[in-house]
């Protein structure tokens, strides 16, 4: 077994689930290990997209992978406050240095003042019907977003602003330490 140590870097893969990639990011900084997830950082990543063009973030970010949850969560740090950009997918793997995950479509945005919208409906709805997403799967789709509103309401750690940010700093004296 492979022992991931604070301060890793990975790269994430993101597949749709006919086993495309979708997108894949440079870069993930291991911040923490918990029994049930591990917390990355990353700042300003480049992003690939499948048809190959390319992007780089915008702002600071902490990233929650899970391994029996059938989300991930994205806080961005922007200036007037933390976002949430939460992934229905399904739990992570790690193969190689690379956190691989397949998405599937459903998208929770979780604004600095709490309110939230359900994103991409119409994307899962036509991918559902191409990609022959079985009934079981369509039920634990639903299943993980109703999952993961019940944790933002409920304040689990995921969501809290001053965690976040305590990541954040971690993840900033990291990158300077590998600086030098």
């Amino acid at each position: 077994m492979i022992r991931n140590c604070i301060g890793d870097k990975f790269q994430i893969q993101c597949y749709k689930h006919n086993g495309k990639i979708h997108r894949a990011w440079d870069e993930a900084i291991l911040l923490d290990v918990k029994k049930d997830y591990m917390v990355f950082g990353n700042n300003r990543t480049m992003v690939t997209e499948s048809e190959g063009n390319t992007w780089k973030t915008k702002e600071p970010a902490i990233l929650y992978f899970f391994k029996d949850k059938w989300y991930n969560i994205i806080a961005q740090l922007k200036k007037d406050g933390i976002y949430y950009y939460c992934n229905i997918a399904t739990p992570y793997i790690i193969e190689e240095g690379t956190i691989k995950y397949i998405d599937y479509d459903l998208d929770l945005r979780i604004f600095p003042d709490g309110k939230r919208k359900v994103l991409d409906k119409l994307e899962y709805n036509y991918h559902k019907k191409i990609m022959n997403y079985s009934d079981d799967l369509d039920r634990v789709i639903v299943h993980a977003l109703d999952e993961l509103i019940e944790d933002y309401k409920n304040d689990t750690i995921m969501f809290d602003k001053k965690n976040n940010q305590i990541y954040h700093f971690q993840y900033k004296e990291l990158k300077e330490e590998a600086k030098k």
